[in-house]
């Protein structure tokens, strides 16, 4: 399902997409990657149906309304974007910001 996502955030970004077919991507795409939901994931079973119904449908009229060639260019994009290294690097320096602007916001109100 990422990939299917990645691929129809490439396909909104595309400046060949019908101008309401790209609407309805950029729409599709927020909404899977977003971490807000229409319907909240802590309601039992209607939290989840928005997830496993809704972000396919959605996606699934996107790959209906793009024309093939930016289809395949942006199936290529995800492709790519889906192997690309991550950086542990990156992770720890920002995870140790984090850490140290949660020690001061303590060390703040503690004084």
């Amino acid at each position: 399902m990422k990939r299917s996502a990645l691929t129809v955030y490439f396909a909104a970004r595309d400046p060949r997409m019908p101008l309401g077919a790209r609407g309805l991507a950029m729409f599709a795409a927020a909404y899977a990657f977003s971490p807000i939901d229409l319907i909240p994931d802590f309601i039992p079973v209607l939290g989840w149906l928005d997830d496993l119904i809704l972000v396919p449908l959605l996606v699934a009229l996107v790959v209906r309304l793009t024309p093939p060639d930016v289809l395949e260019d942006a199936r290529a994009q995800a492709g790519a974007a889906m192997v690309r290294p991550v950086s542990r690097t990156a992770a720890v320096v920002i995870a140790g910001i984090w850490i140290l602007g949660l020690a001061a916001l303590v060390w703040w109100l503690a004084t």
